[in-house]
């Protein structure tokens, strides 16, 4: 049996945002653990090896919404398909009836479409489970229903809201763009995000404007390759229960 390559790059595509890789590799001093790397332009954007945030995303919102709407069939969306563990999380609670899992990047759908990363045979024979290929600050959660509302949002695209792919994504993180978001949330719902920075006091006072309670969560994880802890950000943010007049 040949031994698995080093490295490998298993994908490229020039995309709107960038140039769009994804790579596997092998790192011999973690007793030969396999990775898988999503890279963006100059933009390291998701790896295998590092996961208990977004896991934490789809924990943490999720919990939250189960308290708002206790036995209740969810509706959910997940801004950013990633390598899939947010959305293998959010399908991990039973009382998550479906899923929309929006992606601007149609390669990243297709890897999981076509079994090239490792999530993706269980995401896609998920019933659930939906990849929507659409731009999720234009609020296209589901385009058959535009007008359809979520009992969650959870987001991960952006490296924080003061860190983003796209400029133009910065209007989403003002009050204006957070209420637009609220329109699809029913009363009471829950939008949750990730974040790789520390809390941001301007954007928990724009949560706060428009939301109901907002709070922040450091999430530490093990840093194999720094032997070191790091840590990084999941708020959680209640709409009204009741639509304001």
């Amino acid at each position: 049996m040949h031994p698995k390559p080093r490295f490998e790059e298993l994908d490229y595509r020039t995309t709107p945002l960038g140039e769009l890789i994804l790579r596997r590799r092998t790192i011999l001093s973690l007793e030969n653990r396999e990775v898988y790397e999503v890279l963006l332009g100059e933009s390291f954007l998701m790896s295998s090896l590092f996961t208990e945030v977004e896991v934490a995303l789809s924990n943490l919102g999720l919990a939250a919404t189960e308290e708002r709407f206790p036995d209740t069939e969810l509706d959910v969306v997940v801004g950013g398909l990633g390598l899939g563990y947010t959305a293998r999380a959010a399908l991990k609670f039973p009382s998550v009836k479906s899923l929309n899992v929006v992606d601007y990047l149609e390669p990243v759908i297709e890897w999981h479409q076509q079994g090239m990363v490792p999530l993706g045979p269980e995401l896609a024979a998920d019933p659930r489970c939906r990849f929507v290929h659409n731009d999720f600050f234009e609020l296209g959660f589901d385009p058959e229903n535009p007008d359809k509302k979520f009992h969650a949002v959870l987001l991960d695209i952006d490296h924080s809201p003061a860190n983003l792919l796209h400029e133009r994504h910065a209007a989403f993180y003002a009050p204006d763009g957070l209420r637009k978001l609220c329109e699809k949330i029913h009363p009471g719902g829950i939008f949750a995000l990730w974040s790789d920075d520390a809390p941001e006091e301007s954007f928990l006072a724009a949560l706060n404007e428009v939301f109901e309670t907002c709070e922040s969560h450091i999430v530490s994880f093990y840093n194999p390759l720094q032997d070191k802890n790091s840590a990084s950000t999941v708020y959680v943010a209640k709409k009204p229960l009741t639509e304001a007049e």
